[in-house]
């Protein structure tokens, strides 16, 4: 720290770096709860939720002649550089300090009334003509105006970022689907060789997946639009006044676009956090999807030459330090690793989301950075599957057609001609004699003309252009 200026609040002065906005209560929390390193940092989409949630009490505060123009005019020009990031280096605080958020509220606070006052042609420092508590938090407290932009952050990025990255992902794998409709392979359940379908409806089945767990995603975030603010200290609204909560939510869904309200229960809202914990099971569901697809692939590439190697992944870097040649699928294995960290970090939101005691959940900041993290990777590490893995995936029709001449479990077609036993014994001398079905059947006694016209394997998948267009109504 190089130069500095005294900053005071109710403990008393403390030396605060000259070129930041914040005041004394971040200082002190920089002091005493430095714990960890750039990934512990309170996550940046909070202060600016915040911003939103400052800027609309000013504009309430003001039409309700509590607040003069001129000041609110300041907040709300200091609230809109938040908002839009050019003041992302002042909110330097760590996702451990108190549970409630007071910190990182009053960090807005400071950041807000020293360049309030400065626009006004006010030094640093002094809380005047804007004060941190008497103007910015006015009608507030930070047990009603934290959870009210934890609310507007996690909205912003689950449906910003990571449904429209789940969504392209799975319209890419819809597209992949299509190219592939006629492509017949071996199906396979419990890891063993099955009936017969196409790569296509394999592929649909994935799409649909991520289609369905998407849109209970974004249901999951439907709580989210009840905001907390105007409860204040405990849910009465004791220091906010008749109306404000309900302008503030007017003036908050205005302002982002979502059909935000004040909570019909201020006590659920401050006591709970329910709907946060919601809106992280919506993104377990898309991780478990995820993950799902992401093995299936990686088992389908498998090889080249020991594997299953239906699929051939994009090579994008060099698989091994010693094993020359080797290429790894990469982008699957860096998905999973993400989906396993949402379902651990689900597991983190759950259990803080049960910890609240009384009027106050003390847990907010974590629950905060573990769905905000979750919702960042699984849009960050869609958008890459997609880009380099899945729209580039080939596949290996040699290798695809070998399996489904030599797989044992075609017979099944034959099983209402000739019986589950009879089909069952030719199945079993195949698999010992090592030899085809169609020489198995026949040592076994069936007609030759009934084998080859019950066995063919592309009247063995149903009708999958029928069943893509069912899938591809819906997700289009």
């Amino acid at each position: 720290m190089s130069e500095t200026r005294t900053e005071t609040d109710s403990m008393g002065a403390i030396e605060v770096p000259a070129e930041h906005y914040w005041g004394a209560q971040t200082q002190r929390s920089l002091l005493h709860f430095d714990i960890g390193g750039q990934r512990d940092r309170m996550p940046i989409e909070v202060y600016r939720a915040y911003g939103q949630v400052k800027k609309a009490a000013a504009r309430a505060n003001q039409e309700a002649g509590r607040l003069p123009a001129e000041l609110a005019e300041a907040i709300i020009t200091a609230a809109d550089e938040i908002i839009t990031g050019k003041l992302d280096a002042e909110f330097p605080l760590y996702i451990w300090q108190t549970g409630s958020g007071t910190q990182s509220n009053m960090n807005v606070n400071e950041v807000i009334s020293n360049r309030a006052n400065e626009l006004l042609g006010a030094p640093r420092g002094g809380k005047h003509p804007v004060h941190p508590n008497d103007h910015v938090n006015l009608g507030q407290s930070s047990n009603d105006s934290f959870p009210t932009a934890m609310h507007i952050a996690t909205l912003e990025l689950i449906r910003g970022h990571t449904l429209p990255e789940i969504d392209a992902l799975s319209a890419t794998i819809l597209d992949k689907a299509q190219q592939w409709v006629d492509v017949v392979k071996i199906g396979r359940t419990h890891l063993q060789d099955a009936t017969p379908l196409t790569v296509g409806q394999e592929w649909s089945g994935w799409a649909w997946q991520l289609h369905q767990a998407t849109r209970r995603a974004d249901s999951a975030t439907e709580p989210l639009h009840e905001l907390a603010l105007g409860g204040t200290a405990v849910g009465t609204g004791l220091n906010a006044p008749a109306g404000f909560a309900g302008r503030v939510a007017e003036l908050l869904a205005e302002q982002t676009g979502f059909p935000l309200v004040s909570a019909r229960s201020k006590f659920a809202a401050q006591g709970g956090l329910d709907a946060m914990v919601a809106a992280s099971a919506g993104l377990r569901g898309i991780a478990v999807a995820l993950m799902k697809i992401a093995n299936d692939m990686r088992w389908l590439a498998s090889g080249p030459r020991a594997g299953l190697h239906e699929l051939v992944l994009p090579a994008n870097e060099p698989g091994s330090s010693i094993m020359p040649g080797k290429v790894n699928p990469t982008q699957q294995e860096a998905m999973v690793m993400v989906c396993l960290q949402v379902l651990g970090e689900d597991q983190i939101v759950a259990g803080a989301g049960a910890a609240g005691n009384f009027e106050l959940n003390a847990m907010r900041p974590i629950i905060l950075a573990n769905v905000l993290h979750s919702a960042r990777i699984l849009g960050d590490a869609a958008h890459k599957l997609r880009e380099f893995s899945v729209k580039g995936t080939q596949l290996d029709h040699d290798r695809i057609a070998a399996d489904v001449d030599r797989s044992l479990m075609l017979i099944t077609a034959l099983s209402p001609e000739i019986g589950y036993d009879k089909a069952s014994a030719v199945a079993h001398r195949a698999d010992r004699e090592g030899s085809t079905l169609r020489e198995a059947a026949l040592a076994e006694g069936v007609d030759a003309e009934l084998y080859d016209r019950v066995m063919v394997p592309a009247d063995m998948v149903g009708d999958p252009r029928a069943d893509l267009s069912a899938v591809e109504a819906e997700i289009r």
